[in-house]
């Protein structure tokens, strides 16, 4: 159906955005984040996927410095927590 085919080609539109912001000035992020939205971001659900793009929009530092601490002393939104420990969960961070 046409239909279909305009709502893929928007999610591979939408996920294409999300690949270039998951790419940092950082390599550290770089490896981190691309990864995770390679492998992952597609899985999430929604709401998972709002707080991805979100926590996109937090400088590299803030979100390196989010992804070192343990969640019991991070000083991230509590919004933000989920996404934080699936990515840094993913990579042996957390």
């Amino acid at each position: 159906m046409p239909g279909d085919t305009d709502a893929a080609v928007h999610d591979g539109r939408q996920f294409e955005r999300v690949l270039w912001r998951s790419r940092r000035g950082m390599l550290e992020l770089d490896l981190l984040l691309v990864d995770f939205a390679r492998c992952r971001y597609r899985a999430l659900d929604p709401a998972d996927q709002r707080a991805y793009q979100e926590l996109l929009g937090f400088d590299d530092w803030t979100i390196f410095d989010w992804l070192q601490q343990p969640a019991a002393h991070c000083d991230a939104p509590p919004r933000l927590a989920r996404i934080l420990r699936l990515i840094a969960h993913g990579r042996g961070l957390g």
